[in-house]
């Protein structure tokens, strides 16, 4: 085994399937994470953790690291010593970052209640929970550019979430200037502008918003949701910011006793079944 397969098999076991809300039912040798658990929450597959602890792959991706990073919950000196036994520079300050810190993880862990999702500061998906998945449709399944909330909205318009036209038009807004902040932030990040050059060239809209250098801000707002299993309700939308990073998190949230209320107590059972 080597040194970067060790690792991992002890950086496993020290996470309890409690603290990333996964039952703890059934028989354990070991407290930790199993292989298909930690498989799981990577988004790899088992086979792929099974040989990257015998050392029979030992160079994985930047992308797999991140993934690995957070669902071990390590911290910005474990993650830094991760990529440095996988032979991969760690994460440059001049890109953006997919990195979660483990106290946000354990939000999106463990705040079953409410479908949240976790953005990077280009807005790309990079966290959710069951009840997200369930509402939203599950991001698992969403490659490249597909998980990102931006150019989805120009390039792929119309989901389950419903806006009146006002409201779509005050969320791209807000949407151009998040990203010509993240631009500034991040000038050197190549997919970060190749982005925004696609979407300049390919949708007129998004060009004449940049162009024209729009200043918006979101806002707490109601929407419509329209879902191909329990039907539609209006459920409430807030964008938090993480301090000291550029993440946002997105919670959706129903008044007590609502008709909102109860069709997400009804997702929350039939989860993704409701899609299969």
């Amino acid at each position: 085994m080597s040194e970067l397969g060790k690792t991992l098999h002890a950086w496993r076991d020290r996470v309890a399937p409690s603290e990333v809300g996964l039952p703890v039912g059934g028989k354990r040798r070991a407290p930790g994470l199993r292989r298909e658990e930690l498989a799981l929450l990577a988004g790899l597959s088992v086979d792929y953790i099974v040989r990257l602890e015998q050392g029979r792959s030992d160079s994985p991706s930047v992308q797999v690291l991140t993934a690995l990073a957070r669902a071990l919950r390590l911290s910005d000196a474990e993650r830094n010593h991760l990529f440095a036994l996988a032979g991969e520079v760690e994460p440059s300050p001049g890109r953006i970052s997919a990195y979660i810190p483990p106290g946000v993880q354990r939000i999106v862990d463990q705040l079953d209640g409410a479908p949240l999702c976790v953005c990077d500061a280009a807005w790309t998906i990079i966290s959710w929970n069951p009840l997200f998945a369930a509402l939203a449709g599950d991001p698992s399944s969403w490659h490249g550019r597909h998980r990102n909330i931006i150019y989805l909205n120009f390039a792929r318009p119309g989901s389950r979430f419903e806006q009146t036209p006002e409201q779509a038009h005050a969320f791209r807004v807000a949407m151009v200037t998040d990203l010509r902040a993240s631009l500034a932030r991040y000038p050197a990040d190549p997919d970060l502008r190749a982005m925004i050059d696609d979407l300049r060239s390919g949708y007129p809209e998004f060009a004449r918003l940049w162009d024209e250098r729009v200043v918006g801000f979101h806002q707490s707002e109601r929407k419509t949701i329209r879902h191909p299993v329990v039907g539609a309700f209006d459920i409430d939308c807030d964008i938090l910011a993480v301090p000291g990073s550029d993440l946002r998190m997105v919670v959706y949230t129903a008044a007590p006793n609502s008709e909102a209320a109860e069709k997400l107590r009804l997702l929350s059972v039939v989860g993704l079944q409701a899609l299969t």
